[in-house]
């Protein structure tokens, strides 16, 4: 089967895309840039803790950080080799890394583009744990975990998931607990591989100048077929409510950072996803973008700073508003978030400014087909939740005034709304 082409003519983009013979999703977008990116990525992330396949009998429950563990094993081989060496023959520049709901693999290079995905493929698709690596892992990824609990960032971040939400595994850290990693085996993270990383829950997505022609030739080389399989996962009860409104810590950091998180209903359906995802970016903007009336009001004030950012995130069973920053009086800016969406709930903006803000988000959106790293970053995450980057700047153009002001006035619930706040440590 040839390659199927998806063209975007107002965009003046396209990609190419192929269900490869393995199972492996292939999609390819052709950019005239210097350097190439490409990332093979599993719908596997650190919420998926307890699943089956169509052959199991039983649901199996694995410890918290598996999938993030799983990312660092696959880079070495059975000889203790390392695949970044590997890369480094070629000159590809390669990571990795684990979210929520997602693992991927990735390299950008300049030359040998074929041998560097090659070494992708290779590596992704040949795992091998053993007690004795298994071991040794644990000791390298406790100390990262005991790291992160020094990372203001970090900390600050999932104490606001914690605050928000009761039972989602959303709440937990991606790596685990020092405990939870000390009790994954060759036969867990085997049977957790064999589920998730089968190639038809997995796609690959390669952006730069580059043809499908060549992708797929390495793709024929480097893979063998994978039989297709059902996976099920099963999530906790979440409760509309959220756990607590507050939640602080004192660590080293010169002034307090904060996390606000206003907890939302999950999306039900890909259209659903990349429609919400729309709306709230152009609302978000209204209400708080640097342009906003809110943001220069604030910032003039001295209240917030230029670390000021908000942001919508949304997955597979979670849904929350995210804002974030660094002040003198964090809870401050929570009072006057919840505010100005209860203002704004009441005195919704003009549709000039409605207007305006969903012209700045659209013009975003453009711009991010500049870079073969968001292209290809951004195309798998769409590709994973159901949906089409090529067409999610028509989506915001679709939105219109009155469907962003009704669904201001039905979500934003600012009593589902907390704060994380780390504090600067007392002198003695």
């Amino acid at each position: 089967m040839s390659f199927a082409v998806k063209e975007n003519k107002t965009l003046n983009e396209k990609y190419y895309f192929k269900k490869h013979k393995s199972g492996l999703s292939v999609y390819v977008f052709p950019k005239k840039h210097s350097n190439t990116f490409a990332l093979i990525g599993t719908k596997y992330g650190s919420i998926d803790t307890t699943f089956k396949t169509d052959r199991d009998s039983d649901f199996l429950t694995i410890p918290d950080g598996v999938a993030h563990f799983l990312e660092h094993k696959l880079f070495e081989d059975e000889h203790g080799n390392d695949a970044f060496q590997r890369y480094a023959k070629y000159g590809g520049n390669a990571n990795a890394f684990t979210s929520f709901v997602r693992t991927a693999y990735l390299f950008s290079c300049t030359n040998n583009f074929e041998d560097n995905l090659e070494v992708l493929l290779d590596f992704v698709t040949h795992p091998f744990f053993s007690e004795e690596s298994i071991k040794k892992e644990q000791g390298i990824i406790g100390e990262e975990i005991r790291m992160y609990q020094d990372n203001p960032g970090w900390r600050v971040f999932f104490n606001k998931l914690g605050a928000m939400y009761v039972n989602n595994t959303v709440r937990k850290d991606i790596a685990g607990t020092v405990e939870s990693i000390s009790q994954i085996t060759p036969d867990i993270l085997y049977k957790t591989y064999n589920t998730f990383y089968n190639l038809n829950n997995m796609a690959l997505c390669v952006c730069g100048d580059v043809t499908a022609e060549q992708v797929e030739s390495v793709c024929d080389k480097a893979l063998e077929p994978s039989e297709e399989i059902t996976i099920e996962r099963i999530f906790p009860e979440e409760p509309e409510r959220i756990n607590q409104e507050r939640v602080t810590l004192e660590l080293e950091v010169a002034q307090p950072i904060f996390n606000i998180g206003i907890k939302d209903v999950p999306v039900s359906s890909p259209e659903e996803s990349i429609k919400r995802a729309a709306v709230y970016e152009i609302l978000l903007q209204l209400l708080f973008g640097k342009s906003s009336d809110f943001y220069n009001r604030h910032y003039e004030s001295g209240l917030i700073n230029n670390k000021f950012a908000v942001s919508f995130a949304h997955d597979r069973n979670f849904a929350h508003i995210e804002i974030s920053g660094s002040c003198d009086n964090p809870d401050d800016v929570k009072k006057a978030v919840c505010e100005e969406i209860a203002l704004r709930k009441n005195v919704f903006f003009t549709k000039e400014e409605f207007d305006r803000a969903k012209r700045v988000v659209y013009a975003n959106n453009i711009y991010n087909f500049d870079s073969t790293e968001v292209i290809a970053t951004g195309f798998l995450s769409f590709v994973f939740s159901g949906n089409d980057m090529l067409e999610y700047p028509s989506i915001v153009s679709s939105v219109s005034y009155e469907e962003s002001k009704e669904r201001l006035m039905s979500s934003f619930d600012i009593n589902k709304c907390v704060i994380s706040i780390v504090f600067p440590k007392k002198t003695q």
